[in-house]
């Protein structure tokens, strides 16, 4: 099956064709670094992230650019209230953004240009538009005329010039606008504001220019996918659409326009005036990073969807079903090295009447299901439904006595490798091997084999206190478990032991 994406331009799915092939540009909006990342980012770069895998994992070369907006209205509002530079506090949040992302499995980008290093770029795009006559220049800085390219409003949103409204006139008449509708390019330089020289005098970049320069800077005049949330289809999206296409005179600018849909919490738009808003690290104190990717692709990105702790506790229960399989699977492996060499899978057939042709038949078109899912606009929902229903065949499969040890040892290798492809390398929901044979036996847990000696020894000589009714020293013992991260629970067969979650 052809890939096909929703095209927010179009309003329909279409087939993915980039312009070269074999190869994609894709470039997606990245955050105005003044706070911490928030569910919102996660959600959208999770969702970018899949398709970046998918792309690849289809046999694209993938050029993957996503900015930082370095520059900017609430980035200098802190920095001024910290007393500190505006790079200062871009910085600590981007590091912030690479550190969670990190954790969520989020690959890199192949670029993340800055605002900053692009002001060249933006100054030329500005001096075309103004050349071209789609800008003018005003006291307070550059404005694009969006009246000068009418046709070209709404072509993401459906919206009309006359349908959006001033909606506060008196900005108009504080402004050197001569619209409403118009939107800036260049803002004169402000007390207490960082600047930087320009033909018209010191000042700096309007929010939508960036975006429009640094792609332009990286894929020429168009490029194949644009992506970002759903809030940005207007102004910034429409505003890039006017800016670089009226530059260039090249349309459309973009091939496919993306947007993921916004994160709630508990039924309501996360907001910080609300009291609900969590960044990434917030959702990490009660749920590993995993768990958060796995419950934000269990829905399709284009979708809305509820954060609440139904959905993270379900998440959280079928990500540790999935590293318990992988984990099974994982131990079987290794226990059937011993026995190779391996005979030859035979060939899957799932209406085969002998049973490891039919497992394996079966087991391959849930895989050949869940790629139909994810050509079909990224349904990562249902692609994660097939993987689970593998992990149940799969674990059936390893359990059975209808095979013998030397089969059961070469599906294992099979089954890791189908596991690592799809639930790894594509939805980025597997965790590390050591910690998923932990998963399935908790015995293999790093963490415990990493302790396990000290423990038994001091359980050993709790165990000589307790025999010896010297119940300060067999609780002094305990207490030090304890400090360890170590539960101890005494049964009639003896003491047994687990490290605290």
């Amino acid at each position: 099956m052809t890939l096909h994406l929703y095209d927010t331009r179009r309003k329909e799915k279409v087939a993915f064709h980039p312009a070269i092939p074999g190869k994609v540009q894709m470039y997606v909006c990245g955050i105005t670094p003044y706070s911490p990342s928030h569910l919102g980012h996660a959600r959208c770069y999770i969702a970018f992230d899949l398709l970046h895998r998918w792309l690849e994992a289809s046999g694209y070369d993938v050029d993957y650019v996503q900015n930082f907006t370095d520059i900017d209205d609430k980035i200098i509002r802190t920095a001024n209230e910290e007393g500190i530079d505006f790079l200062e506090v871009a910085n600590r949040n981007i590091a912030d953004y690479y550190e969670v992302m990190d954790a969520l499995g989020v690959l890199r980008a192949d670029y993340y240009p800055r605002v900053t290093e692009h002001l060249e770029g933006i100054i030329s795009m500005i001096e075309k538009l103004i050349e071209k006559e789609h800008a003018y220049t005003a006291s307070d800085g550059v404005w694009f005329s969006v009246a000068s390219a009418p046709e070209k409003f709404g072509t993401l949103t459906g919206n009309t010039l006359d349908a959006v409204q001033a909606g506060g006139s008196g900005r108009l008449v504080e402004s050197g606008k001569k619209d409403h509708h118009d939107f800036a390019l260049w803002k004169a330089a402000k007390p207490d504001e960082p600047t930087w020289d320009s033909p018209w005098g010191p000042g700096r970049p309007g929010w939508h220019i960036e975006c429009s320069a640094m792609s332009l800077h990286h894929f020429g005049e168009s490029f194949d996918i644009h992506g970002g949330g759903f809030d940005l289809r207007f102004p910034h999206h429409e505003a890039e659409i006017f800016q670089s296409e009226c530059c260039t005179g090249r349309e459309p600018l973009v091939g496919v326009w993306m947007h993921n849909g916004f994160v709630r919490v508990d039924g309501e738009k996360m907001s910080k005036s609300l009291g609900n808003f969590w960044t990434v690290r917030d959702a990490f104190n009660n749920y590993d990073p995993l768990v958060l990717r796995y419950a934000l692709l269990n829905a399709h990105y284009r979708n809305p969807i509820d954060v609440s702790e139904q959905l993270l506790d379900d998440a959280k229960t079928n990500q540790r079903r999935l590293a318990e399989g992988y984990g099974q699977a994982l131990i079987a492996k290794e226990e059937g090295e011993a026995l190779e060499p391996l005979p030859p899978l035979p060939t899957p057939d799932a209406s085969s009447d002998s049973y490891l042709p039919k497992r394996l038949g079966i087991i391959e078109a849930l895989a050949e299901e869940a790629a139909r899912a994810l050509d079909d606009d990224l349904n990562s929902r249902i692609a994660l439904a097939k993987v689970q229903a593998g992990i149940s065949s799969i674990d059936e499969t390893l359990q059975s006595d209808q095979i013998d040890e030397y089969d059961t040892a070469s599906f294992a290798k099979f089954a890791v490798d189908w596991i690592e492809e799809i639930a790894g390398d594509i939805l980025g929901v597997l965790p590390e091997p050591a910690i998923a044979k932990a998963a399935r036996d908790p015995r293999l847990d790093p963490k415990r084999i990493a302790v396990k000696e000290e423990v038994e020894a001091l359980l050993a000589r709790r165990g000589i206190a307790r025999h010896a009714k010297d119940w300060a020293a067999a609780d002094e013992i305990r207490e030090r478990l304890n400090e360890m991260g170590i539960t101890v629970t005494d049964t009639p067969d003896g003491a047994s032991w687990s490290i605290k979650e």
